[in-house]
């Protein structure tokens, strides 16, 4: 069995903050899921479902800017598309782009929690 994502979680301190931005940057959609303030995040369709996520209050205080124990990166078609729309849904690019030979285009940015995302346009499409 290969050892692939299958499940990520958002932490974040203002769920309404966060939605609005990963609606806005990545074209996710949100199911209320559990407890209030608590979402699936559905990151594709019924024909290409992509990677269950999870989205909720954080309950431990962020310490400082940097990683918080995770570093996810997703993949997208339209790396410029991405980078508008980070900066324009209050996100900050902290690296790149920058290329990765043979692998592709990546940028790392802040969303509107502080948490370090990557968005990378691979040359090959990575392996679901």
């Amino acid at each position: 069995m290969p050892n692939n994502l299958a499940s990520f979680a958002i932490h974040v301190d203002d769920v309404d903050r966060a939605r609005a931005f990963y609606e806005a940057v990545f074209g996710w959609t949100f199911e209320p899921w559990g407890p209030p303030g608590f979402y699936l995040i559905h990151t594709g369709d019924e024909t290409s479902p992509g990677i269950q996520g999870l989205m909720h209050q954080r309950h431990v205080p962020r310490t400082g800017i940097g990683l918080n124990g995770f570093e996810p990166s997703f993949s997208v078609d339209d790396l410029e598309g991405i980078v508008a729309a980070v900066e324009a849904n209050g996100g900050t690019i902290i690296h790149g782009p920058g290329t990765i030979p043979t692998v592709g285009t990546l940028v790392r940015f802040l969303d509107t929690e502080g948490n370090d995302v990557g968005a990378m346009k691979y040359e090959v499409a990575p392996h679901t």
